[in-house]
C-alpha cells in the first residue's frame, strides 16, 4: 500500500505570468492532489501557498523539480511536512463560525490593524485572509477629504463575548476615526437584494420639516421638537402631529422649491447607482413626506416610497396629515411587507437610518446600519457608518472599487 505524504509549499518572490502554471504542472505530472491553495500579490510580490498530498516515493522528485523551477524563476520556495493529525484538525475547523470585519478610513493605519487584530486574538478568533476593497492608496493626498481606504478581514471561530467585541469595535471607531463593521459571514451576506433607506439626514443632508418650518417662520419651535424626537425623548407620532400643525398656511410653491434643491447626502448618488446596477430593490421608508420622497424616487429610479402625506387644500398646507403616520413601528412593518412582496428573507434586507425611529427597522433587517446617527442609535444598531458618505455602505457589502468604476 502506497504511503501518502502531505506537504505545504510556500512560494514567494517577484510575480510574473506563468509562475503558478509552472508549479502546478509539476504537481500534475506526478499525480499529486492539491488540498488547498491561496495566492496574494502585494506590489508585484507574490505569496503563493499550495498544500498537496503525493505518494511518498515520488515526493522527493516533486520537491527537486519545484526547487529547480523556483531557482530559474528567481523566487523562493519552502516546504513543510504536515502530519495527518494536523491536517485532520485543520479540516475539522471548516464548520466553525465565520465573520467578516470591514474597516473604512481615509487610510488604513498600523494602529487600526494592531487594535482590531489584537481584539480578535483576545476573543479566540483566527484571521484567515485580509483583502483590500478600495483602490491603491497614493503616497500623496491621503488627507484628501474624498480619500477612502477599506480592508476586509475574514475570520473564523466562536467569539468568547460577541456583544463585548462589537462594543469594543464601536469604541475603537470613535477613538480612532474609522468605521469598523463586524458581520456574520453566512449565505445571506452576499445575497442581499433589498435596501430600505430613511430619507431625512440619510439620503439627503437635511430634515425637510425643518426646511418647511423655516419658510413658515416657526423654525426654532419645530427644530426643537425634531431633535427631541430623534433622541427618543418624546413619542414620534405626537411630535409629528405637533410639528405639522405649525406648518398651517404654508404655500405649496415652497414645497416645490425645496424639492428642486434637496441637498443629496455625500456618497448617495454613487451608492444608489451601484445598488441599482447590481439589481438591488431600493425603498425609502421615511417619517418625512411623500412629496419629497417621490421626487427622489423619480430622480434615482427607486422602487418604493412610503412616507407621510401632507394635506394640501387650495394650494396651502392645512396643518394636518392624511393616512397613518409612518413612525418606527410602521417602518419595520413596511420593510417586512416589501420583503414579502419581493419574495425575500429578512436576512436579505438592508436598512439604513439615523434616528431613534429607525431602530425597529435596523433591528429587523439582516444588515442594519446606523448612518451618522445619534449616540443612542449607534449603541443599539448592529453596524454603523459615521466617518464617510453613504457609499461606505458598498464596502460593508463586500464591493471592491474595481467593481464600481
Amino acid at each position: 500500500m502506497e504511503t501518502k505524504e502531505i506537504i505545504l509549499a510556500s512560494i514567494s518572490g517577484p510575480d510574473r505570468p506563468g509562475l503558478t502554471s509552472k508549479m502546478t504542472s509539476i504537481l500534475a505530472r506526478y499525480g499529486a492532489t492539491i488540498l488547498d491553495i491561496g495566492q496574494a500579490d502585494i506590489h508585484n510580490t507574490l505569496s503563493l501557498g499550495i498544500l498537496f498530498s503525493s505518494d511518498q516515493q515520488v515526493s522527493g522528485f516533486i520537491l527537486k523539480e519545484m526547487l529547480f523551477s523556483a531557482s530559474s524563476l528567481g523566487i523562493n520556495v519552502r516546504f513543510d511536512t504536515i502530519s495527518e493529525k494536523a491536517y485532520s484538525d485543520w479540516v475539522s475547523l471548516q464548520g466553525k463560525n465565520r465573520y467578516i470585519i470591514t474597516m473604512l478610513g481615509r487610510d488604513i493605519s498600523a494602529d487600526l490593524l494592531a487594535n482590531v487584530s489584537g481584539a480578535l486574538s483576545d476573543q479566540g478568533l483566527n484571521i484567515d485572509s485580509i483583502t483590500r476593497l478600495s483602490g491603491r492608496i497614493p503616497l500623496e493626498g491621503v488627507e484628501n477629504s474624498t480619500a477612502k481606504a477599506s480592508v476586509e478581514m475574514s475570520v473564523r471561530g466562536t467569539p468568547k463575548d460577541k456583544a463585548a467585541l462589537q462594543s469594543l469595535f464601536l469604541q475603537m471607531s470613535s477613538n480612532l476615526g474609522y468605521d469598523i463593521s463586524f458581520q456574520e459571514d453566512n449565505i445571506f451576506r452576499r445575497n442581499r437584494r433589498l435596501v430600505c433607506f430613511d430619507m431625512d439626514s440619510t439620503l439627503i443632508k437635511t430634515e425637510v420639516i425643518d426646511e418647511l418650518a423655516m419658510r413658515a417662520g416657526v423654525g426654532d419651535e419645530v427644530k426643537a421638537i425634531t431633535e427631541s424626537a430623534m433622541r427618543g425623548e418624546i413619542d414620534f407620532c405626537e411630535s409629528f402631529r405637533r410639528r405639522v400643525s405649525l406648518l398651517k398656511g404654508l404655500d405649496e410653491s415652497v414645497m416645490i422649491d425645496i424639492a428642486e434643491h434637496l441637498p443629496i447626502m455625500d456618497g448617495a448618488e454613487r451608492a444608489l447607482r451601484m445598488l441599482k446596477k447590481f439589481g438591488f430593490k431600493i425603498a425609502i421608508l421615511s417619517g418625512g413626506f411623500t412629496y419629497f420622497g417621490n421626487y427622489l424616487k423619480k430622480q434615482f429610479d427607486l422602487d418604493y416610497v412610503y412616507a407621510n402625506e401632507l394635506e394640501i387644500v387650495d394650494g396651502k398646507l392645512t396643518g394636518r396629515h392624511l393616512g397613518d403616520i409612518v413612525d418606527g413601528k410602521r417602518k419595520a412593518d413596511l420593510l417586512r411587507l416589501i420583503a414579502q412582496v419581493e419574495g425575500l428573507d429578512l436576512q436579505q434586507v438592508i436598512a439604513v437610518g439615523d434616528g431613534a425611529n429607525d431602530l425597529p427597522m435596523l433591528s429587523l433587517a439582516g444588515l442594519g446600519v446606523a448612518f451618522h446617527a445619534k449616540p443612542k442609535v449607534k449603541e443599539n444598531a448592529k453596524q454603523s457608518l459615521s466617518n464617510f458618505g453613504l457609499d461606505g455602505l458598498l464596502y460593508l457589502l463586500g464591493f471592491k472599487d474595481s467593481y464600481m468604476e
